[in-house]
């Protein structure tokens, strides 16, 4: 009897027939909640969860009696119980490597498109308000040869990095990270605390996970260090800053402004200031929103939750102590 899947969003036709010949699929491409009956009613059965953005909490594993492998979506996992799975002995499974480059990509389009204000002026152009040759109002800041201090220096954080170090002969500090000998020889990167950081970088960029470590980890004190001339960019997770801090040390010239493509309401709230704010560049979380890395990514979480139901290690694997205890 074949074991059952549940998979909710983001798999096209291929991902989903390659599960059904192993597996039987319920499948939820609209899913809009955890409160949906026919989902409930398939999680019952299921043996597997492929899908993302969806809050995984002990009671909803509850209902799900037979649920060996949950396969998310994404590199973050801040959206399930890991400590709970593991003593459940669930395995958890995710996405690294695949998004690394295209959210690299997207965070250093953020230093770009805030330091030299392009979203601002391209408005500016649109309105109809370029009548004569610019002048110092329109100016935006350089990039090359600037600082770039990195809150973070996992996989997505070191080639961000890479891209300032290489591409713009940006000066890299690092904080919030173990040390990365090969990185600071590659990059001339080198580890500071956290506040000699702020104090130093024109950028700052944010690429840490949310835990409850770094859960408000940016507040007015951290922006209260840093130059009045930097810019601070975030393409980690919105809770790892409070936003109420950030808005009102943009609104008071503490930092020159922000791009941001993560927030701490998720769509972000109508009556926010921040997309608003001419110094902001916001974005709707599109990190790794490609159709080439999303269609990897994708794939991926097929590949982890067809070989973590049939007895085999998943490619990428966030609770290892399940495994480990299953190996037994």
């Amino acid at each position: 009897m074949k074991k059952r899947i549940v998979a909710f969003r983001r798999l096209n036709e291929q991902q989903i027939a390659q599960l059904r010949e192993q597996f039987h699929v319920d499948y939820f491409p609209a899913l809009n909640g955890v409160d949906d009956p026919g989902f409930r009613e398939a999680l019952a059965e299921a043996h597997g969860l492929v899908g993302a953005s969806l809050k995984i909490t002990p009671e909803l594993l509850d209902e799900a009696p037979h649920l060996e492998a949950i396969a998310s979506i994404s590199v973050g996992y801040d959206n399930y119980p890991v400590d709970e799975l593991t003593r459940r002995g669930i395995l958890l499974c995710n996405t690294p490597d695949v998004l690394t480059e295209t959210t690299a990509d997207t965070g250093f389009s953020l230093i770009m498109a805030t330091a030299r204000r392009v979203v601002d002026l391209a408005e500016f152009v649109k309105r109809g308000d370029w009548k004569e040759s610019i002048g110092e109002a329109q100016f935006g800041c350089d990039v090359h040869g600037k600082t770039l201090g990195m809150i973070g220096m996992g996989r997505i954080g070191a080639a961000v990095a890479r891209r300032g170090a290489l591409g713009f002969g940006m000066n890299i500090l690092y904080s919030y990270a173990s040390p990365k000998p090969e990185l600071e020889a590659e990059l001339g990167a080198r580890r500071c605390e956290m506040d000699e950081l702020l104090e130093q970088a024109d950028f700052v960029c944010v690429t840490v996970p949310l835990t409850p470590e770094t859960t408000h980890l940016f507040g007015a004190e951290q922006f209260a260090r840093m130059k009045t001339s930097a810019i601070f960019i975030n393409i980690a997770r919105g809770k790892v800053v409070d936003e109420r801090a950030l808005i009102q040390a943009l609104k008071d010239g503490q930092i020159r402004g922000a791009g941001l493509d993560v927030f701490e309401q998720e769509p972000l709230p109508s009556d926010s200031p921040l997309p608003h704010m001419a110094n902001v560049v916001a974005l709707p979380h599109i990190g790794s929103a490609t159709h080439e890395t999303r269609t990897a990514m994708a794939q991926r979480a097929v590949d982890n939750i067809s070989l973590a139901l049939t007895g085999e290690r998943p490619i990428s694997l966030v609770n290892e102590p399940a495994w480990s205890a299953r190996a037994r």
